[in-house]
Parts: structure tokens; sequence; C-alpha cells
């Protein structure tokens, strides 16, 4: 059976809804097939012992999360063809390590307060958006990002797109990517900057968003008519 980490650790900002994420992730573990550890420990990224996963979950980690051996454990495991997902507050982490922000796509910078937009579905053929119509309505908070990835990312597939025209204080401009993949470091990376509050971790829609960017990382699991 596939095994999922699901790493909240924060010493920045922390996000009230990271119980409801990992909430979340393990009934969809229990759904369809796949087995989901949760944890906060750094002692979790050692040689050896990361390679028992099928993929990596930063959910809304802040901060400096990892020590150097963990840092030397994530970075092999990438090299060996691991997979690594990222969700909102992920973007926030690890700030003075440039291999980090490789892995990401872009550091998170700031945001206006939470309010309704609307997405644009860039790309409708892949796992994580292919249940997706080309706009999505949501409320979240809206990150804008250091650099844009699409344009400092070689190969990145930008996924959902923010329309700043439908909220107030985006900082971007036309080209405001939230979601994107890419190979990285010997492995995969998927990044989503949804996932705010509660009520996101409840959504069908973002948890199918959620289930297919783990399918694209290689988790097997239960087909949804199974």
């Amino acid at each position: 059976m596939a095994r999922i980490l699901v790493y909240s650790r924060t010493t920045g900002y922390r996000h009230a809804s990271i119980p409801a994420g990992v909430e979340a992730l393990e009934k969809l573990g229990l759904e369809y097939g796949f087995g989901v550890e949760a944890s906060e420990g750094v002692h979790c990224f050692r040689p050896g012992r990361l390679e028992r996963y099928d993929a990596i979950v930063f959910l809304s980690t802040s901060g400096a999360v990892l020590d150097e051996p963990g840092r030397a454990a994530l970075t092999h495991y990438l090299k060996q063809g691991g997979s690594w997902l990222g969700i909102h507050a992920a973007s926030t982490t690890e700030y003075d390590w440039p291999w980090f922000e490789g892995l990401v796509g872009a550091w998170f910078d700031r945001h206006p307060e939470l309010q309704p937009a609307v997405l644009t579905v860039e790309d409708r053929e892949h796992p994580a958006t292919e249940h997706l119509g080309e706009r999505w309505e949501r409320t979240d908070e809206w990150y804008a990002f250091r650099r844009n990835p699409r344009s400092a990312v070689q190969d990145i597939r930008v996924l959902l797109t923010v329309d700043e025209a439908t909220y107030q204080g985006g900082t971007m401009g036309a080209d405001h990517p939230l979601s994107w993949c890419h190979e990285y470091g010997g492995g995969r990376s998927f990044y989503t900057a949804l996932g705010h509050a509660d009520e996101t971790f409840q959504d069908p829609e973002f948890l199918r968003h959620v289930l297919g960017a783990l399918r694209w990382l290689g988790v097997e699991m239960r087909a949804e008519d199974d």
C-alpha cells in the first residue's frame, strides 16, 4: 500500500486549518487506499526514513522547519525520484535555503484579506484540474509570490491562475499563478496556494484537486469508481 508523510511543523505563522487538513488527508487515504502518517517531528527527515513514503506533503509549514540533516535527507529523497506536495503556507518555508525555493517554485510574498475571487483553470488535462470548468470561484487568501514561477522555473506547468480583477489587493498583475507542478532535483514537485480555511478541506472540488496532485506524484490508490 502506498504511504504519504504529512508534515506540518511551523516556526512562523501557524494556520488554524492544519488539523482539518490532516483529517481530510487521512480520510482520503482511507477512501482511496493509501496510508497517511502525520508528524511535526524533524526526526522524520533522516537518512533511510523518507524512502518509505511515496510522497511528502508539506501542509502549511512555515519558517525554518528542517535542520541540516533534514535538508540533506529531503534533497536525497528527491534525487532518488521522490515526490513532494506543498499546500498553502508551504511557500512560507525555509526562506534561507535556495534549493527549497526551487522545489516549491516560488516563495510567498504577501496576501490581502480573505475574500472571494475567480480562478482561471489553465490546464484541464492534469489530474489535479481535470474535474474543473474553465473558471473556478473560491474564497481564500490570494498569495502573491516573490517571483513568478512561470518565468523563473524551467519547464513549469501552471495549472491555476487567479484573476486579480476579481478581488482587491493583487500585486502580481495579469499573470498570477496559484498552482503548478514541475520536475525538480530528480523527482516531482506540486504546489497549490489554496488551503487557508478549515472549510477548504471539506470542499469536494478542492479535495479532488489534492487527490489529483497525489496521483500525478505517483501515489497509487484505488480508482474513484471502485
